[in-house]
C-alpha cells in the first residue's frame, strides 16, 4: 500500500514537472524570440534568418532521433499522395505562421501580440466551417462574437499600436488557423496517426524550403550589408529551446489530456502577458488591455469546453485511444510561439 503510495505521488509529481516545464519552456521562448529579434546586444533583426533556422535545427535533430539513433519510432503510411496534399500545405502554412509571428516581434509588444493571438479560435472555426469541418451553431456564434469583443477592447485599450505589427501578428494567426484546418483533414481524412516528432520530422524540411527562398531575396542582401555580429551559442540554444518546447507538447498530452495542455495554455499566456510589462520597456499595460484580454480569455476557455466537450461524447474504439491521444497534440496550436 505505502509503495503505491509513493508511486502515485512520485508520477503527480512528474506530471507536474512537465506541466511547468511547458509553461517555462513556452513563456521563455516567446521572450528569447523578442531577445534575439529586438535587442541591441545580438542586433539579430532577421525574423526570416531566425525561422529559418529553427526549422534547419528542428529537421537536423528528428533525423538523428528517429532515423540515425532510432530513439523515435516514425509512424509508418506517409506516402507521395499524402505528403504533397497534406504534408506540403502544412509545412507552408506553418513557415508562414513563425516568419509572420516572429516579425510582428519586431513592431509590437510581446504581451499586445499574445492579445491577439486570442483571437485563433476565431479563424480556426470560421475557417473550418468553410472547409466542413465545423457546423454554425448559436452557442458558437456567441463564443466567438465574446472572443471577438474582447480582443477588440484589448486593442483600444493598447497604447502605442503599430498596425504593421497587428497586420503581421493578423498573418500569423490565419497561417496558424489554417494549418491546424489541414492537420485535421490529415488525420481524419487520411487517417494518419502523427506524434509531435514525426509531424516535426516530415513537416520541418519543407518549412525550412519555403522559409529558404524568401530569405534568398527578403533578408540575405540585408544581413550581407549590414554590420552585424553571428552568435553562435546564443542562435543554437534559442533553436534548441524550439525544439525542446514542441517535445514539452507531447510529455504533457502522453501523461494528462488535452484539456490540461489548454488550461496551461491559458495560464502560460496569462504568464506572458503580465512579465512582459516587467521585462520589456515598450510594453505598458493598461486598464482597457486586462479588461479586453480577461473578456477574450473567457471565450477562449469556453471554445476549449465546447470543443473537448464534443470530443469527449464522440465514440472512439478501445484500440485507437493511445493514437488518438498521440494524434491529440498537433492539433494545439502551440506552435506560432518559436
Amino acid at each position: 500500500m505505502a509503495d503505491r503510495i509513493r508511486v502515485s505521488i512520485g508520477e503527480e509529481a512528474r506530471t507536474y514537472a512537465y506541466i511547468l516545464l511547458y509553461i517555462a519552456l513556452s513563456s521563455g521562448q516567446i521572450f528569447f524570440n523578442k531577445y534575439v529579434l529586438s535587442s541591441k546586444e545580438i542586433n539579430f533583426p532577421y525574423p526570416l534568418g531566425l525561422t529559418l533556422l529553427h526549422m534547419v535545427f528542428s529537421s537536423v535533430v528528428c533525423f538523428i532521433l528517429c532515423k540515425v539513433l532510432k530513439l523515435m519510432k516514425v509512424e509508418e503510411g506517409m506516402t507521395t499522395e499524402i505528403y504533397v496534399q497534406s504534408v506540403v500545405p502544412i509545412g507552408a502554412m506553418f513557415a508562414m505562421t513563425l516568419w509572420l509571428g516572429n516579425t510582428a516581434y519586431l513592431y509590437i509588444s510581446v504581451s499586445f501580440a499574445q492579445m491577439l493571438k486570442a483571437i485563433m479560435p476565431v479563424a480556426v472555426f470560421l475557417l473550418g466551417a468553410m472547409a466542413g469541418l465545423e457546423v454554425m451553431s448559436c452557442r458558437m456564434l456567441l463564443i466567438m462574437s465574446v472572443i471577438s469583443f474582447g480582443v477588440l477592447v484589448a486593442s483600444y485599450g493598447e497604447i502605442n499600436v503599430n498596425w504593421i505589427g497587428v497586420v503581421y501578428q493578423m498573418g500569423g494567426v490565419v497561417g496558424e488557423a489554417l494549418r491546424l484546418i489541414f492537420m485535421e483533414i490529415l488525420v481524419k481524412r487520411k487517417g494518419l496517426k502523427l506524434n509531435p516528432i514525426s509531424v516535426m520530422y516530415y513537416v520541418s524540411p519543407f518549412s525550412a524550403l519555403c522559409l529558404f527562398i524568401p530569405w534568398i531575396f527578403l533578408e540575405k542582401p540585408k544581413m550581407d550589408e549590414a554590420n552585424w555580429s553571428f552568435q553562435p551559442l546564443t542562435l543554437a540554444l534559442n533553436s534548441l529551446c524550439t525544439f525542446a518546447l514542441n517535445l514539452s507538447v507531447f510529455l504533457v498530452i502522453s501523461h494528462t489530456s488535452a484539456l490540461t495542455i489548454r488550461v496551461a495554455g491559458v495560464v502560460k499566456d496569462w504568464v506572458v502577458v503580465l512579465l512582459s510589462a516587467a521585462l520589456f520597456a515598450d510594453t505598458k499595460l493598461t486598464v482597457i488591455n486586462l479588461l479586453g484580454y480577461s473578456i477574450a480569455i473567457a471565450g477562449v476557455a469556453a471554445y476549449n469546453n465546447f470543443k473537448l466537450k464534443k470530443e469527449t461524447h464522440r465514440p472512439i474504439p478501445d484500440e485507437t485511444r493511445e493514437d488518438e491521444m498521440s494524434t491529440t497534440v498537433t492539433l494545439i496550436p502551440q506552435k506560432t510561439d518559436t
